[in-house]
């Protein structure tokens, strides 16, 4: 039975592979739509959706750990994403602070904690293997506009206006932070098992961070769109989503059978913690 539903998964990850990269994109699309309307369904506080990225970002996280420890090698990592995560990470967590306290908090100090150790490890102990010619995006390529974008356009909460454009900076951060690992994996054309898994559970992440605030958007019956800067933010989230798709479809190979795997798993821990 087990070999019986590998060969079925291998199959259709071959005919997926084969198709073009737009055909890939509108597919993501349609079963990223597919799974909104289960999780509405199926999930009642749609706050745990939250928890739940929060949760898979970390398990990421503990692959890219595993790696550093066990491997002695940063080799396809990108510097850049990790120090942008980190920024983005900090300024949420101050955000948190001074305009709301809770569960998210807690998890953002995890994740931020365990972020900055991995860059530690990749600028110092195992630098001679970090391919720094390949991660060549200039990273104020994406704080410079995040940072124009958020004084542009930001939420109209009560809350004080440095506040509201911090809190716009670190979203818009958040949704192209993962640029810079982007490039390091179309530079290489090759991506490391621990690499993959760690990128691709960093987008299940992003798709169940999505799913929060599009059901929160659907719940508030477009209320919140007027609070927080009309329709740009979901905008910006769906774009983070199916970058995921496109990128890793273009010109790279990796074993799409084994993310399909982490995907169920990964989704399946999400619906799990949000019962």
């Amino acid at each position: 039975m087990g070999r019986g539903q590998k060969g079925r998964i291998d199959i259709v990850t071959s005919w997926v592979r084969r198709q073009p990269p737009k055909v890939k994109a509108f597919m993501a699309v349609v079963a990223g739509m597919a799974t909104l309307v289960l999780l509405r369904a199926i999930v009642h506080d749609h706050d745990n959706l939250f928890v739940a990225a929060e949760a898979v970002h970390s398990i990421g996280i503990s692959v890219l750990i595993y790696k550093l420890i066990k491997e002695k090698t940063c080799a396809g990592l990108s510097l850049k994403t990790q120090e942008l995560t980190a920024i983005f990470l900090a300024v949420r967590l101050y955000c948190s602070f001074v305009m709301e306290y809770d569960i998210h908090t807690v998890l953002d100090l995890v994740t931020l904690a365990t972020t900055l150790w991995v860059i530690y490890m990749i600028r110092f102990k195992l630098k001679s293997s970090y391919m720094e010619d390949k991660d060549n995006l200039p990273i104020y390529y994406v704080l410079a506009p995040c940072a124009l974008l958020a004084l542009i356009i930001h939420p109209s909460t009560s809350h004080h206006i440095v506040n509201r454009i911090l809190w716009a900076f670190c979203v818009y951060l958040e949704a192209v932070s993962v640029m810079p690992q982007l490039r390091v994996i179309q530079n290489t054309k090759i991506v490391e098992p621990f690499t993959a898994h760690y990128v691709f559970a960093l987008g299940v992440a992003r798709f169940l961070a999505c799913a929060h605030w599009v059901l929160q958007v659907l719940d508030s019956r477009g209320h919140l769109l007027v609070a927080l800067g009309y329709g740009l933010w979901p905008s910006m989230r769906f774009w983070r989503t199916t970058r995921f798709a496109s990128s890793l479809g273009s010109g790279v190979r990796y074993s799409l059978s084994i993310h399909l795997r982490l995907t169920l798993g990964s989704l399946g821990f999400g619906i799990a913690q949000c019962g």
